[in-house]
């Protein structure tokens, strides 16, 4: 280890490194010591004696409490100058599903946010100054933004070295990096190694890349793919819901770069293999942090079961379903589009519009014409109302996807680190033809607010009735009002969302 390196970890700050003296020190060791999955990503132990960060569920023989140090971030641990496990893998952990302004913060910038843009400009979109992102993340993480985005692109290519036979020189720039050099200098800094000393032997697929996401289990992947298959968007999304051989196809249009993805489950490893079409690689880092979106990666299901189950109303499902998430989507536009055509009708009926709308104004990927790019909200905004009206829906409502073209033109569905859910539901219902259920299911699967809820959804309104007649309740009625909905999810905070899903898919 560098003296740069050994200078940092004997100088570890209290706010950056959690000691195993300390009470929650003393939980993670335990956690650590019973490789508990709740914890991944959560913390990373960084061992003294070995200059080596993991996961809480690394396999190698557990250190003494004594000679760990813990660290709420991958970044944190780097910048006390350890290196990450090739084990374990660090950049295999999901996330820490967080909702405070740091953690939203460091989602962005994780996901690639300073990739292509400096940290003013980045700022300036997020309507924050950039002195004030370095003093959240200085406080919450003890690292800089510069220090965050440095150590995600080295895990990214790290991940891809390991995952992948892509060229170097491709690995370093899908990984944010201006240049090799660059690449080959932070690695050197910061492991000690030069990239290739970490590559492994992989078969070679000439037309896709394929790559592994962590989650934490359990994962109720049936019903999530059963869900998406539902909604499936006709020459956009295809969903093969079969067991093991379940998995969900797309295209995708990103930054300019168009090909497709595939989704599919490994149980025994706990995570979903995605693989990606070769012409997306210049796009892999923020493709990949999509997927994890749509798929819910990040989710804390032990944690939102326990905060769940303390109602007897909704615990008998919450025990019934475990694993389940909230599917989020791949564009945010696409799921905006679809939450507006199923206004008042059936999901069936949206499906069919839907595809209607890509037939018309979507970009042909084939020949036969059989797979389709959605529309661009610049597309739609071009438009007419006729035309739009003519694939079956009211006026109303064509102006209605019209204006919502114009608002993500915009960029009126980014959600920016300080927007809370009440700002973003009131800017959807601005919009003509918005209204909150509308804007509370956008909030959910688009912007993935996890309180969001549309208390005025009848399935809910039914499903929740139908918990309290099984709980011995008389109703007069087949379905509760908005308001005794509103009610009782009071209890379900701060994870609505989730118990929306449960009472949707389940109820």
């Amino acid at each position: 280890m560098n003296n740069k390196a050994e200078n940092r970890r004997t100088a570890l700050q209290p706010e950056n490194a959690v000691h195993p003296e300390q009470a929650r020190g003393q939980q993670y060791y335990k956690a650590l010591c019973a490789r508990d999955r709740r914890f991944d990503g959560v913390f990373f132990t960084g061992v003294l004696t070995t200059g080596i960060y993991c996961r809480p569920v690394c396999g190698v023989k557990t250190p003494r409490a004594a000679s760990c140090r813990f660290f709420h971030s991958a970044a944190a641990a780097e910048h006390a100058g350890f290196r990450p496990c090739l084990r374990c893998r660090p950049e295999l952990a999901p996330y820490a599903l967080q909702q405070n302004l740091a953690h939203r913060i460091w989602h962005q910038i994780a996901e690639g946010a300073l990739n292509q843009q400096s940290l003013e400009a980045y700022a300036a979109k997020a309507g924050l100054s950039s002195r004030q992102i370095r003093r959240v993340l200085l406080q919450e993480f003890g690292v800089s933004p510069v220090e965050l985005a440095q150590t995600q692109r080295l895990l990214f290519a790290k991940k891809l070295l390991q995952e992948t036979a892509m060229p170097v020189t491709d690995i370093a720039f899908a990984a944010g990096f201006g240049s090799l050099r660059r690449l080959n200098a932070l690695f050197a800094e910061r492991y000690q190694m030069t990239p290739g000393s970490v590559r492994r032997a992989r078969q070679h697929h000439p037309e896709s890349i394929v790559l592994r996401l962590a989650y934490r289990p359990p994962y109720d992947w049936e019903a999530v793919i059963r869900y998406l298959a539902f909604r499936a968007i006709p020459g956009v999304e295809t969903v093969t819901v079969s067991g093991t051989d379940s998995a969900y196809r797309r295209t995708v249009s990103l930054s300019g770069h168009q090909g497709s993805i595939c989704v599919k489950h490994d149980a025994a490893k706990s995570q979903l293999i995605l693989e990606v079409t070769n012409t997306l690689t210049p796009v892999l880092f923020p493709l990949m942090a999509r997927v994890r979106e749509q798929f819910d990666l990040e989710a804390s299901p032990l944690q939102i079961a326990d905060n769940l189950g303390n109602d007897p109303l909704i615990a008998p499902l919450v025990s019934a379903h475990p694993g389940w998430r909230v599917p989020g989507a791949f564009d945010h536009f696409e799921l905006a589009v679809r939450a507006v055509l199923g206004q008042q009708i059936s999901v069936a009926g949206a499906t069919t519009i839907a595809g209607r709308l890509v037939q018309r104004f979507g970009t042909a990927l084939d020949q036969q014409k059989t797979q389709f790019l959605f529309p661009s909200p610049q597309t739609i905004s071009a438009a007419s109302v006729s035309d739009i009206a003519a694939l079956g829906m009211p006026g109303k409502r064509a102006q209605t996807l019209i204006a919502l073209a114009q608002f993500a033109s915009h960029g009126g569905l980014v959600r920016k680190p300080g927007d809370t859910l009440e700002i973003c539901a009131a800017r959807l219902c601005e919009l003509p033809g918005i209204g909150p259920w509308t804007a509370h299911y956008v909030a959910m699967r688009a912007l993935r607010f996890t309180d969001a809820f549309p208390e005025g959804d009848l399935g809910l309104q039914k499903s929740l009735a139908t918990l309290k007649q099984a709980a011995g309740a008389e109703l007069p009625v087949l379905k509760c009002s908005a308001a005794e909905t509103l009610a009782a999810a009071e209890q379900w905070r701060p994870w609505r969302a989730y118990a929306a899903m449960l009472l949707w898919q389940f109820g």
